[in-house]
C-alpha cells in the first residue's frame, strides 16, 4: 500500500521527480538503500527483509522501476502467492527491454499491482502496468504532475480528497523537490484515515523515497521515518 506522485523537473522532457511513501505492516523489517548486482545489472534499491525484494530501484539501464499494491480497485487476496511483487521489481530493472518482457512474462499466481517504469536513455518512456490477477494492461503514459493511491488502502472517496490536496499544492506552491518532498510529509495532516503519512496502527508510512533525474542531478534520497534517518545516494555513476 503506497502513494507515488511524479513532477516533470525544469524544462528537460527527460527530468522529473518521483516521490514514494511505502505504507507497511510495522513488524516488517526493511534496510535503506544500497548497491547491487542483480541478474547481471548494478542497481540501488531498499530492500524488504521478509522476501529480499523491493518496491521501488534505479538500474544502470537509466531505468526506474517502482511498484504498488494492488490495480484499479481493492482485491481479495488469495494466499499463497508464487512469487513477491518485490522480485518481480528487480527483474524489470534488470531487463533489457521492457515491453517485450512484459507481454511475455508469467504474472500468474503473482498479487495483483500498479507497476511504474520510467526509461531515459534516449527520450523518456514511462510504462504503466497494472496486473488484475487474470490481465496486464499496459499502457505509455505522458510526464506530467500525477498521484497515486493503492488501491486496497484508499477507496474512491479517499483517492479524490487526495488529488484535491496534490491538485492545490501544484497551484499555489513553487514545485521544488524540496516542496515535493514537504508535501509526501505533511499533506492531509491530521486526517489519520488519509494522509500521506498512514498511521492504522498495525499498518504505517514506513518510509519515503524520493529519486530526482535531470542533466544537473541524479539522485535517490531515502527517509526511515521511524527514526528519522536519512540516506542520499548518488547515481551518476549508475545512469
Amino acid at each position: 500500500m503506497c502513494t507515488v506522485s511524479i513532477f516533470p523537473k525544469g524544462e528537460d522532457s527527460n527530468s522529473f521527480v518521483l516521490s514514494f511513501n511505502r505504507d507497511e505492516a510495522t513488524e516488517r523489517q526493511t534496510f535503506a538503500p544500497e548497491r547491487e548486482n542483480v541478474n547481471g545489472c548494478e542497481m540501488i534499491f531498499p530492500k524488504d527483509a521478509v522476501a529480499g525484494g523491493t518496491w521501488l530501484g534505479v538500474s544502470e539501464k537509466n531505468r526506474l522501476v517502482g511498484i504498488m499494491n494492488g490495480e484499479f480497485k481493492a482485491h481479495k487476496r488469495n494466499l499463497p502467492y508464487r512469487k513477491s511483487r518485490g522480485v518481480v521489481v528487480k527483474e524489470f530493472l534488470a531487463t533489457e527491454d521492457i515491453k517485450m518482457y512484459a507481454e511475455n512474462y508469467d504474472f500468474e499466481g503473482i498479487e495483483p499491482f500498479t507497476m511504474l517504469c520510467l526509461e531515459w536513455a534516449s527520450d523518456l518512456v514511462i510504462t504503466e502496468m497494472v496486473w488484475d490477477s487474470k490481465q496486464l494492461h499496459l499502457k505509455n503514459i505522458p510526464l506530467k504532475p500525477r498521484i497515486w493511491s493503492s488501491s486496497p488502502l484508499y477507496n474512491s472517496a479517499m483517492k479524490k480528497q487526495r488529488e484535491d490536496w496534490f491538485d492545490d499544492f501544484r497551484n499555489k506552491t513553487t514545485i521544488t523537490a524540496e516542496a515535493i518532498w514537504d508535501f509526501h510529509h505533511e499533506a492531509g495532516v491530521g486526517d489519520r484515515n488519509i494522509d500521506l503519512i498512514v498511521d492504522r496502527g498495525f499498518l504505517k508510512t514506513q518510509s519515503i523515497s524520493q529519486v530526482e533525474i535531470s542533466e544537473n542531478k541524479k539522485q535517490f534520497k531515502y527517509e526511515e521515518l521511524a527514526t528519522g534517518n536519512i540516506k542520499t545516494i548518488y547515481l551518476d555513476d549508475l545512469v
